[in-house]
């Protein structure tokens, strides 16, 4: 399987990025075709990029010295952000990170939802700042227990 893998890699190139293929179909990976009505992802492969994702923003949250005071709900609305926002977007929010340092979160809830992202992402942010504000799921998310 090595040898395959290889040859694979040498064949048919290695891109990161969406390219076309000889026929003009959108490509990524190692001939990956993810054009409609081609291959595209499983739910196996779009999981596992999603929690890779989701590592990353766990890398970069933690950078936030508050972070890990935070309980479960809210550093995943944290980590929501950060997957939407980037890291560089997300530090623009100064008043809400800090009230989340001073674990204010009506004042962390309040900024996040009086800017020009919550108008962009609508429910989304709803669904963020109930987390931020509560500690609680929204309606139609499953309340889990405390880690």
């Amino acid at each position: 399987m090595d040898n395959l893998i290889k040859m694979l890699r040498k064949h048919e190139g290695v891109m990161t990025h969406v390219y076309r293929d000889t026929e003009g179909l959108e490509t990524i990976g190692v001939g990956r075709c993810i054009a409609d009505g081609s291959l595209g992802l499983n739910d196996d492969e779009i999981d596992y990029l999603l929690t890779n994702d989701i590592n990353r923003c766990k890398e970069e949250a933690r950078q936030f010295s508050w972070y890990e005071e935070l309980d479960t709900i809210r550093r995943e609305a944290v980590l929501n952000l950060l997957f939407n926002l980037g890291r560089s977007r997300f530090a623009l929010f100064k008043k809400a990170i800090a009230g989340l340092n001073g674990h204010d979160y009506d004042t962390a809830s309040d900024e996040f939802y009086d800017s020009r992202w919550r108008r962009q992402v609508g429910k989304r942010a709803d669904d963020i700042c109930h987390m931020i504000r509560t500690g609680t799921y929204p309606d139609g998310f499953e309340q889990e227990p405390e880690s």
